[in-house]
């Protein structure tokens, strides 16, 4: 396995992929042996420079800065004066008063972005070279964009991203939980470094305590992936952990700190309301979301509404500023298969709709998340529900179960139902459960092989393009005996760990 890399003809982008170069086919005949080529299979690859033998991590310092020219020229963005870290040169962009820098905003100028020429050479895995098409184009990928159906995280200050896309027609993308404590260490760098080689396309930090601003900088920094958060975590950090205390002001400063060092989306719980919390009363498991219930007390407490929803048009004037999508959270997901598809629930989802078009009035990228403990005979009903209220923006899926027996096994519950809400429409799938202290990689790798193998499987049912040129070659590798061959195709070979 190679990796190799791919340039634009549109832009100056050069995308990184990973080309599995194979045995050739041997034919016995009676005049003798017959040598048949095989062509290399180029996949899709997450790893970014970690998955090059050629770079040397270097801990703490940051990764190559690839999207740093893209901006040279650009003049609807400025740079904010006194952004030194400890950890490498960081220059923090934002957008020029009165200028609006989301990827739907060029999306709707029919403008084709660095970043979306770079998705779409990255989506079709050079399958143009065994003479396949692909309706994956820059300008299908700049029309998902426009349309809303697809979104790309990459906030205009990770100039490290490797960028990629979220949507229905897209490959299904697999996100991974990490938690980092106040001191980002090497290990923080490993946990990231392996989660990248082994395919995850995003990392989710669900810390729960304030770490420090040089932590979340060192976070983003080695990821060459996009990263969330959900900043209501942090708010609530800074005012030691007392709900009572927690205000919009918190949160907006949390909020802003995040975004300009360069996270690429934020989980908004907004959808979550008052009225909402005496419907959960009937519930078996009540409220299991940790942000919901942070909410829930807030707003027991101060006998107001969500101050998320209240405040949500300056969440997306703030988004759309460092061009960062909201990823509209599920506060009310039941935590019980008894509580699927329950009135709670549905009726958050409900409240979806008015935010998603909110959002786009401000050309701001936005998913939204769901559904938590759900059995397979309730997961069409359910996605055919967001369908309809959420206008098939994508679909984010955070470790869903399909059964509360799991225990200890909770990957493969967790897989079942991935594979279902990806084939009826799940862009991004995973997220079961956070990774703290030293780093478990055969857990990691077991989590993530789950998930990989689940998203594999509903593009091949969904038929992306090129989705089966590697399950083909493996094919013929195992029956003509080509051992190293199949081994390197399979899912679980890893590039470089």
């Amino acid at each position: 396995m190679k990796k190799i890399y791919v340039e634009g003809e549109i832009n100056n982008v050069r995308v990184g992929m990973c080309r599995i170069s194979l045995s050739d086919t041997i034919v016995e005949t009676d005049s003798g042996k017959i040598v048949k080529k095989n062509n290399p299979v180029v996949i899709y690859d997450t790893s970014g420079p970690y998955g090059d033998s050629t770079y040397k991590a270097d801990f703490p310092e940051a990764l190559p800065r690839i999207r740093k020219s893209w901006y040279s020229h650009r003049k609807d963005i400025v740079l904010k004066s006194g952004n030194k870290s400890d950890i490498a040169e960081k220059s923090s962009f934002c957008a020029k008063a009165g200028k609006c820098i989301t990827q739907m905003y060029y999306a709707k100028k029919r403008m084709i972005t660095p970043e979306m020429e770079y998705v779409a050479i990255r989506e079709n895995q050079q399958i143009e070279a065994l003479g396949l098409k692909s309706y994956i184009t820059p300008d299908f990928v700049r029309k998902e964009i426009a349309a809303g159906r697809a979104v790309i995280p990459a906030n205009v200050n990770h100039l490290e991203l490797e960028p990629m896309i979220i949507g229905s027609r897209f490959l299904v993308k697999i996100n991974s939980n990490i938690c980092t404590g106040k001191f980002f260490t090497k290990n923080d760098v490993e946990k990231i470094r392996i989660n990248c080689c082994l395919g995850a396309d995003t990392l989710m930090d669900i810390s729960r305590t304030e770490s420090s601003a040089a932590t979340r900088e060192c976070l983003v920094r080695n990821s060459p992936v996009p990263v969330g958060t959900p900043p209501l975590y942090h708010a609530l950090a800074k005012v030691g952990g007392k709900v009572a205390d927690l205000s919009w002001e918190h949160y907006r400063s949390a909020l802003v700190e995040q975004l300009e060092q360069g996270v690429d989306f934020i989980s908004v719980h907004a959808a979550m309301k008052r009225k909402h919390l005496a419907i959960v009363s009937h519930r078996l498991t009540g409220i299991v979301s940790h942000a919901g219930k942070i909410l829930a007390e807030w707003m027991d407490v101060h006998e107001e509404e969500n101050f998320l929803n209240a405040h949500f048009m300056e969440i997306c004037e703030i988004a759309c500023t460092y061009d960062t999508v909201i990823s509209l959270g599920s506060g009310l997901r039941p935590g019980s298969i008894y509580d699927a598809n329950d009135e709670a629930q549905l009726a958050e989802l409900a409240e979806m709709r008015e935010l998603i078009e909110t959002a786009w009035k401000y050309c701001v990228q936005v998913m939204v998340e769901g559904p938590g403990h759900i059995p397979m005979n309730k997961v069409e009903p359910y996605m055919k529900e967001y369908r309809y209220i959420c206008k098939g923006v994508p679909f984010f899926s955070p470790g869903m179960v399909t059964s509360d027996l799991a225990v200890g096994h909770e990957h493969i519950a967790a897989a079942i139902g991935g594979a279902q809400m990806a084939w009826y429409g799940a862009s991004l799938i995973g997220g079961l459960k956070s990774q703290t202290g030293i780093t478990n990689v055969e857990r990691m790798q077991t989590d993530l092989l789950s998930y990989k193998i689940a998203a594999h499987s509903a593009d091949l049912a969904k038929g992306h393009p090129g989705a089966q040129v590697r399950d083909n070659a493996f094919s013929k590798a195992k029956q003509e005996n080509r051992k190293k061959d199949w081994i390197k195709l399979s899912l679980g070979h890893i590039c470089r760990l």
